[in-house]
């Protein structure tokens, strides 16, 4: 009999700043596009990362909820936090960091590392930029 799969999720917060803008518009399309975006400023993010996987019979636990923790601390938090996005951290230059955008690369850092995961596999990074707004990716074969 296949064992059920559980879904267990960590999250972490960071603090940064960022400012919406493509290149590939001019600064009048900009503005109009990203609002006050459009100007740097901040926001206190939430990231939740779900892994999912059947329980392990010995352990009781799909994977350690610490080594996922540790993970999304090497991987994105030491990064991110207290940072301006555009400008200080290497993973994300040339990417409008928009919530959707981070969210992507946040996957792919975590990914990274699933030889860590155990016998989960990544299901969804949630990137919660307000109280109101939120992004989930599930990665490219949802």
């Amino acid at each position: 009999m296949a064992r059920p799969k559980v879904r267990i999720t960590h999250a972490e917060e960071f603090s940064a700043a960022h400012r919406l803008y493509s290149p590939h518009l001019s600064e009048a399309e900009n503005k109009a596009l990203y609002g006050p975006c459009f100007h740097h400023h901040g926001h206190n993010y939430r990231v939740e990362v779900t892994v999912q996987g059947p329980v392990d019979a010995q352990t009781g636990m799909v994977m350690n909820l610490n080594d996922l923790m540790d993970i999304m601390r090497t991987e994105i938090w030491e990064h991110v936090d207290h940072k301006h996005l555009n400008e200080e951290v290497p993973f994300l230059q040339g990417i409008i960091p928009t919530a959707e955008n981070l969210a992507i690369v946040f996957w792919q850092r975590v990914q990274a590392c699933q030889d860590r995961l155990g016998s989960g596999r990544l299901y969804c990074v949630r990137v919660v930029e307000s109280r109101d707004n939120f992004v989930d990716y599930y990665g490219e074969t949802a």
